[in-house]
């Protein structure tokens, strides 16, 4: 939701340091993978209660998830760049509530399990929207240039983040938070799936 307003902020500094890599001869993909070790990491962190290092650590990674764009936008973004992004950007999504499940199996399992269902139901939602956009040639840069078609919703990627910050602040309200996360999910999906319906449907009735 607030993903397109945010980026005007981002992508000035993240442009300038993705320039100066450009020359080193890095690639978008070496900073895309990257971002899957201290996606891991995080994981691994939350898991022994290292809630702090596990803050630091994702990040980094968010951190790279733009840096490794920038760059792509500096290069030219490729289409397995652009899928290979959005792999790893669900390693980090599924590994912050595995780690939480794996913290306190007894009060997190079944709040994880919600959240990583609902994170089903909007990246099915996001991908099968994306697929149908390129097959009927519907883009937009909403969201800055991407290898897909971004679909909006209630839940992106700024909001994403900014409840697994609330997640490792406040380790102990997990059970809660990740109920309302999975509530904004299924909401997002459900839009998701009026807007599809509307721009699709038309010859399939």
């Amino acid at each position: 939701m607030f993903d397109a307003s945010l980026r005007k902020l981002i992508d000035p500094p993240l442009n300038q340091i993705a320039s100066s890599l450009v020359k080193t001869g890095i690639g978008a993909n070496t900073i895309t993978l990257l971002g899957v070790i201290f996606a891991i990491g995080c994981g691994f962190a939350i898991a022994v209660h290292a809630y702090g290092l596990a803050l630091f650590l994702a990040a980094i990674n968010r951190c790279l998830d733009g840096l490794d764009g920038a760059i792509a936008r500096a290069k030219g973004p490729t289409d397995f760049g652009g899928y290979l992004d959005i792999v790893c950007d669900y390693v980090f999504y599924t590994a912050v509530p595995i780690g939480f499940a794996l913290a306190d199996p007894n009060n997190n399992a079944v709040p994880a399990a919600a959240v990583l269902a609902s994170f089903c139901l909007t990246a099915s939602s996001y991908l099968a929207f994306a697929m149908l956009a390129a097959k009927r040639g519907v883009t937009t840069k909403a969201r800055g240039q991407k290898s897909y078609y971004a679909a909006v919703g209630m839940i992106e990627g700024s909001e994403t983040i900014a409840f697994f910050a609330a997640f490792l602040i406040w380790p102990t309200h997990f059970p809660s938070l990740a109920f309302v996360l999975t509530g904004l999910c299924i909401l997002t999906t459900v839009a998701r799936v009026k807007v599809a319906q509307g721009l699709f449907k038309e010859g399939d009735e």
